[in-house]
């Protein structure tokens, strides 16, 4: 194996502290940089940058390594949260983690890395990388755990960006991980996961986005146009969403109490010209599901799109594979989606990813969708 100069992502957590422990063993030359990307209330309660650090630098010490501080947290307000507000205010629910990582992750900090000598960089993501021995091209391949796969946050990683990325846990189920950092006696072998959106961390949502974005409170209506209640402000909601409409069930006047009265309500549709947050009872109404979707800001890994044909596809984050067909007329910037089965609650601003077996082919920005036909 050729040995490289491995610039390592060191989160705090303890999937890349795992990774810069098995580059070592590899007998790379490997150098640790803690990324800071968010400054703003940074010392609450929710999202600590300080003590992430503190633990890097305890991993770092433990394997032998040197360790950088690098604060990012201009590059990331304005190539990564400036969009995610203008996404939200314009009633889209946009991923952060999908821009962050091709914008700051594998672009600013591999421009720093690079400064730096590195040969290579790495990161904790569940993910592969493989270059093609007959097409020469690097390919994005889905974790070994599929409990944990993180390609669908990658699909926006060009070839430059692939060829430099190393993704050593990728290799690994997240309990290997665990086990290897306790058997060498990792400080943060037990750290709890980080579930929060990349900067924002554990903290409220609607409280947290309520400081940036300004709410204008309006109707819920149920398809028939009843008020049911009234919102906080459509840029609070998300397709699909649950918990927190606080309405509860409709019963029609003079009717024998049926099982139906009280039925779960879930987000419909966000009518913007209106101000309207449209809701409708019951997990699998038709206005909850959809043959068809457009996407833009394609991005491909292999540079072009793919043939057309059916691929497995994800339109969002932790979901089986569905079917999906992609005809000939998609563009490096633009493509459809047909499904063969009815996809649940396909949300404006998430990323629909496509995947040829374990292969990230790449994937875009939902910018429109059919419902049910």
């Amino acid at each position: 194996m050729t040995k490289h100069r491995v610039v390592v992502g060191l989160s705090g957590g303890v999937d890349s502290a795992v990774t810069a422990y098995l580059l070592k063993q590899q007998g790379h030359d490997v150098v640790g940089i803690f990324m800071k990307n968010w400054e703003d209330d940074d010392d609450s309660e929710f999202c600590s940058s300080r003590q992430d650090f503190l633990d890097a630098a305890s991993v770092a010490d433990v394997l032998g390594i040197e360790i950088e501080h690098v604060n990012f947290a201009s590059d990331y307000k304005d190539r990564v949260f400036a969009e995610f507000l203008r996404e939200y205010q314009a009633g889209r629910t946009p991923n952060p983690d999908v821009l962050c990582n091709a914008e700051i992750k594998f672009k600013a900090f591999l421009d720093h890395a690079m400064r730096l000598g590195a040969e290579k960089i790495a990161t904790g993501h569940y993910a592969r990388v493989r270059q093609n021995d007959s097409t020469g091209l690097f390919e994005l391949l889905k974790g070994v755990d599929n409990s944990k796969d993180q390609s669908y946050f990658l699909h926006r990683l060009n070839q430059a960006q692939l060829s430099k990325a190393l993704f050593p846990v990728g290799e690994l189920c997240k309990t290997e991980v665990r086990r290897i950092a306790e058997e060498i006696g990792l400080p943060n072998a037990k750290k709890k996961d980080s579930t929060g959106i990349c900067f924002i961390g554990e903290r409220p949502f609607r409280e947290f986005l309520n400081r940036y974005i300004s709410k204008e409170p309006g109707w819920i209506l149920d398809e028939r146009n009843r008020r049911l209640g009234k919102h906080v402000g459509l840029s609070f909601y998300t397709l699909g969403q649950r918990s927190g409409l606080g309405i509860g069930g409709v019963k029609e006047k003079g009717a024998a109490r049926g099982a139906g009265d009280h039925s779960p309500w879930f987000v419909a549709a966000k009518e913007m010209d209106k101000n309207v947050l449209r809701v409708v009872q019951g997990h699998d109404h038709p206005m909850l599901l959809s043959h068809r979707l457009d996407a833009d800001s394609a991005s491909w890994v292999a540079g072009q799109p793919p043939a057309a044909g059916t691929y497995g596809s994800k339109t969002r984050y932790r979901q089986p594979d569905s079917p999906a067909v992609i005809g000939s007329a998609a563009t490096n910037s633009h493509f459809r989606l047909d499904f063969p089965e009815a996809q649940w609650a396909v949300t404006p601003g998430q990323s629909a990813v496509l995947y040829d077996g374990d292969v990230c082919l790449g994937g875009g920005m939902i910018a429109a969708v059919d419902p049910n036909e």
